[in-house]
């Protein structure tokens, strides 16, 4: 029997896919479940963790082939869980990536001066978007959670850990250093669980998992998922990922993924560039033993806002007709959408901000109210491209993908206002395709995707307005932006 085929698991925030891919890279099947997000207090975002299991368990059973030789699996990053070595059993529903409960406590460390140690080993900056404080949180109001971890049968880690200790029936307790890196307890310049962090934070080395490259021998399949032994040969954050199946893996490459949030990534090389503009030094992978580094950008609400329209006010149905819409109002509608309905993420970090609307008159409807929300997430990019300018970048294009970047009318828009050529996928799901290149790499099937990136082709959309006109759009989002952030006091510290 050969076997010759890779299986990717995409575990995202509101859905769950796995995907076979042919050795020619061709998808022969996909299987997609969705993901019930639940709200218990305002700014709380949690997952039933059996519900993530069972999606992702049901997605493999049906695209598995007795020709499949690996999995890879790349996952939402940050969203953290508890479960108990023994049974397997997750002891709270995951706190998802979105959760703003730990903010005070984030704002308790800023005070103390702590930022400056996180952001020096970790890359990043004080904010509950981060796994360390949710970790924390689970800690201290878990019952049984303190008496598990001293008896030694506690286990905590995020999405890509708990799916590998399930997939394996236990065996494994791994997750890789793309994933580690979003924690804020991992030392990005060596490579390890930082002790200082684990000690600022009070985390237990001994609940985590260990750090691996994002290409190995990661376990084998229980044969009750799967049928017979499958080995898992790689695990990524989802972003990194997409790096991968987008083809960045360059220095100065740029990609932006339009899912529930966005997440712009500029590859900066073998090095670490730390930002003086709030934005996030990352690991873009690491393979065999190289480290690359990007520049990230966060944006917490970018397809959840078009999610809101529908589920929340009922504006529209479906998305086919959403770009019509938008091409139905004129460009100046004078209405903003500020989606901070979890705060606004970078370069602002203000996680006590809600969301504005802004501009209403009588004449405005709900085309115009869609088009805010498209235009949002298209200026919230420019924001984003702007700091990383200011880094000392200089962007030529940006590739784009996820559910936003099939909108010709929201592409197109994106390359007017960021005036870069805006490359979109032909490949809707960047994000398996990183994870089963990656997979396929270790599993002796494809080349190092990092030196032979392969892409299905891409939609170049070319800016078509004037730079006087962009100024005006930019000018009028930013002052939408600048009224929310100057009506509400930034926590102490901030």
């Amino acid at each position: 029997m050969i076997r010759d085929q890779i299986i990717a698991i995409d575990q995202g925030t509101t859905s769950t896919r796995a995907i076979r891919y042919a050795a020619d890279g061709c998808v022969l099947a996909v299987a997609s479940q969705p993901i019930r997000l639940a709200h218990p207090q305002p700014g709380w975002v949690e997952a039933d963790a059996e519900q993530l299991w069972i999606g992702v368990q049901d997605c493999v059973r049906q695209v598995m082939d007795e020709r499949v030789a690996a999995i890879g699996i790349a996952n939402q990053r940050e969203t953290v869980l508890l479960w108990d070595r023994d049974s397997g059993r997750a002891l709270h529903p995951a706190i998802i990536w979105q959760d703003r409960r730990t903010a005070a406590q984030c704002e308790a460390l800023r005070a103390d001066g702590a930022e400056e140690l996180v952001r020096a080993r970790t890359g990043l900056l004080l904010d509950p978007y981060f796994t360390a404080t949710k970790l924390g949180w689970l800690l201290d109001h878990v019952p049984g959670a303190a008496a598990l971890s001293a008896q030694g049968r506690l286990a905590a880690g995020t999405v890509d850990s708990f799916l590998l200790w399930r997939l394996t029936g236990g065996r494994s307790h791994l997750t890789d250093a793309t994933n580690a890196s979003r924690t804020s307890l991992f030392d990005i310049h060596r490579l390890c669980w930082d002790a200082d962090l684990l000690t600022l934070f009070d985390i237990p080395g001994s609940i985590l998992p260990t750090v691996a490259g994002n290409c190995r021998d990661f376990g084998q399949t229980d044969i009750r998922v799967t049928g017979r032994p499958v080995p898992i040969t790689c695990m990524a954050g989802d972003q990194q990922a997409a790096m991968i199946g987008l083809g960045s893996v360059l220095p100065g490459r740029m990609k932006a993924t339009y899912g529930t949030g966005c997440f712009l990534l500029a590859h900066t090389g073998d090095k670490p560039l730390l930002s003086r503009h709030r934005l996030l030094t990352t690991l873009a992978c690491l393979v065999d033993g190289e480290a690359a580094y990007a520049l990230e950008g966060s944006i917490f609400v970018a397809g959840a806002a078009l999610n809101w329209l529908r589920d929340g006010l009922g504006i529209v149905h479906g998305y086919d007709g959403i770009a019509s819409l938008a091409a139905s109002v004129p460009d100046d509608h004078g209405v903003h959408l500020v989606p901070a309905f979890v705060g606004l993420g970078a370069p602002h970090w203000r996680s006590d901000l809600r969301a504005s609307l802004t501009g209403l008159t009588l004449d405005t409807g709900p085309a115009t109210i869609v088009r805010a929300a498209l235009e949002a997430a298209a200026f919230q990019t420019c924001d984003l491209i702007q700091a990383m300018q200011a880094d000392g970048l200089v962007p030529q294009d940006v590739r784009i993908d996820g559910g936003m970047a099939s909108n010709d009318w929201f592409a197109g828009y994106l390359a007017d206002m960021t005036g870069l050529c805006v490359d979109r996928s032909r490949n809707h799901e960047a994000t398996a395709w990183g994870a089963a290149r990656l997979a396929g790499f270790a599993a002796g099937i494809w080349p190092d995707p990092r030196r032979v990136p392969v892409l299905s082709g891409l939609d170049r959309f070319t800016p078509s307005i004037d730079g006087a006109h962009r100024q005006r759009r930019l000018t009028g989002w930013r002052d939408a932006v600048h009224h929310l952030l100057s009506s509400t006091s930034p926590p102490e510290g901030t």
